[in-house]
């Protein structure tokens, strides 16, 4: 199997331009490069690193320091040799690290978070990746997709997360409705969202245990698990269309959520 090469773009601040390439080994194991000083040092706290590459006379003492405390190989290499490995501003530093692990369904519910958003079918990456940003600033650290006919977590959908795909739990299931009905055990609510519920998301007591259900792009939430909410929500529109973007519904939604409980 050739290897697997797809490269993140995260705008860290406005003149640091951070990669991350996300690529296959010839076994299928998925591994991860990341480079650019600043989301390094980010990864060197959170991450198994396998290897670091440097620039020869690379001075940053901040990640020496932290390189250093943690007992881990330097390989220096020429700008050259470096530019063979990662095509980019990769400032001197790059990174082979195991990506994070994905807790199970099991182990989420065990965990017992106050809120849990499902993606019903969300099918572009850059959506997915837009929602995994929104839940982690809204303090959400558990979504669940479902692992047929919908995005996963890719490059583009790393880039369009801003990273903070590293910092939640992607929880994948085979089946949606039969989550949903293992969290209502738990003691859950289960609020969706449609063009044409009774109420208004800015106008809703969101209950304590709460589980968001975000529908697919064209299609909403399917029938099936509309059946399931215990609330239907709407976002009221003023204008011309009828819905906004997933991604932008969601947050709305997500942090009316928080306001309001």
């Amino acid at each position: 199997m050739l290897a697997q090469l797809h490269h993140l773009h995260v705008m860290m601040h406005k003149t640091d331009l951070i990669k991350i390439c996300f690529f296959c080994n010839i076994k299928g194991v998925k591994k991860m490069l990341v480079y650019g000083k600043n989301v390094a040092s980010s990864y060197l706290t959170r991450n198994k690193i396998n290897k670091v590459y440097l620039l020869k006379g690379f001075n940053d003492q901040n990640i020496l320091k932290i390189l250093n405390n943690q007992n881990i190989k330097i390989n220096y290499l020429t700008k050259l040799e470096l530019d063979r490995i990662a095509n980019g501003n990769h400032q001197g530093i790059i990174l082979d690290v195991e990506p994070k692990s994905n807790i199970s369904f099991d182990q989420m519910v065990l965990n017992n978070p106050y809120s849990v958003v499902i993606l019903d079918h969300i099918e572009d990456p850059h959506n997915l990746g837009a929602i995994i940003r929104t839940c982690e600033a809204a303090g959400i650290k558990d979504i669940i997709i479902p692992n047929k006919r919908a995005a996963s977590a890719d490059g583009i959908v790393n880039k369009t997360s801003a990273g903070t795909l590293n910092m939640i739990n992607l929880v994948s299931v085979a089946n949606l409705r039969e989550a949903i009905a293992k969290l209502k055990k738990k003691n859950y609510w289960v609020v969706g969202t449609d063009m044409d519920a009774p109420n208004n998301y800015n106008n809703f007591d969101y209950p304590e245990k709460l589980v968001i259900i975000i529908g697919n792009e064209g299609k909403g939430i399917s029938p099936l698990l509309k059946r399931e909410c215990d609330f239907m929500i709407k976002i009221p529109m003023f204008g011309e269309v009828n819905s906004l973007n997933a991604s932008v519904a969601a947050a709305l939604v997500l942090f009316e959520s928080i306001k309001r409980r």
